[in-house]
């Protein structure tokens, strides 16, 4: 990682600029042009010194106020595969498999739900039941209260 590695970090690292052209802002700002923003955030991203860009949207904002965690106890033998249908599910935002912490926490598989509703949410969790079958041995589900702090790595200005 260069010195202009470093500097593109620090400008993004509160997001991309809310404009029709962000590589472009960035660029201008930076003395570079976007496409040389572009290929910089490739290389990081192929390098894994940053992990994704993407949208993260406020949920509540866009209406979206029944949101939960959906925790399952999985098979071990058929997690992996399960989540990764589960991860597709276009109603899940992300889902993870997690270790257990037994005996107080079963649950080896996580999948984020948002809806309008929690009546819409827990029909989103029977869809995940039907699709988990008998490798399912229990589940549950956490709602969210309140947003909890959005963000990725922070580097010191001046590190």
């Amino acid at each position: 990682m260069d010195e202009d590695d470093r500097r593109l970090i620090l400008a993004t690292q509160g997001g991309l600029p809310l404009v029709a052209r962000p590589y472009h802002a960035l660029g201008a700002t930076l003395g570079m042009d976007a496409a040389e923003v572009q290929r910089r955030l490739a290389r990081m991203l192929d390098a894994g010194a940053i992990r994704r860009i993407g949208a993260v949207p406020n949920h509540y904002a866009i209406g979206y106020t029944a949101n939960g965690m959906s925790v399952w106890d999985v098979d071990d033998a058929c997690v992996d595969a399960l989540g990764e249908r589960i991860g597709a599910l276009a109603f899940v935002s992300h889902c993870y498999r997690r270790p257990r912490r037994l005996p107080a926490w079963p649950y080896n598989l996580f999948a984020m739900l948002h809806g309008k509703s929690r009546a819409a949410v827990e029909e989103q969790r029977q869809q995940i039941v039907v699709l988990l079958g008998a490798a399912c041995r229990s589940h549950d589900i956490l709602y969210s209260s309140r947003i909890l702090k959005k963000t990725g790595l922070r580097l010191a200005p001046g590190a």
